[in-house]
């Protein structure tokens, strides 16, 4: 049986770096302003763990991108496919990361580095192996992707 699962993010900006990923990868930003409104009017959350970005009510520390073909949740918008989940972490990155995401783009690998790169990212330095080769970027947070 296969397990469900989400990539997690540690960052001080959950909503920008929700904003770049769900750019970076196609996905969609996870709209959890029913379920926060459902949850605010039953008093089970507080004004105070919740903000308004883009017009929408969303978590202040947590945010979420799914891909836009899998299953959700139609009450709460959260992803029961691919997902990634960025919270509120406000100490930097200070070390390589363990995990890094490929995205395999062919041949609009240019153009894509070129969108990331207009969107925040910083190009780090291209490598190869035999025929494959790559360019490391570095996420708004710094953290490392590579796009081939």
């Amino acid at each position: 049986m296969s397990v469900h699962y989400q990539v997690t993010f540690s960052t001080a900006d959950p909503h920008g770096l929700a904003a770049f990923y769900a750019e970076a990868i196609g996905y969609l930003v996870e709209d959890h302003s029913g379920l926060i409104k459902s949850l605010l009017e039953q008093g089970a959350t507080t004004d105070d763990q919740v903000e308004t970005v883009d017009g929408r009510l969303r978590w202040r520390k947590y945010a979420a991108i799914r891909d836009p073909d899998g299953p959700y949740d139609e009450r709460s918008g959260t992803g029961r496919g691919g997902r990634m989940l960025f919270q509120d972490e406000p100490t930097p990155k200070t070390a390589k990361n363990r995990l890094h995401l490929d995205l395999h783009v062919g041949e609009r690998r240019d153009e894509v580095i070129e969108r990331l790169t207009a969107l925040g990212a910083r190009r780090l330095w291209e490598a190869s192996t035999g025929p494959m080769s790559w360019v490391t970027l570095a996420d708004p947070d710094g953290n490392e992707l590579c796009v081939s």
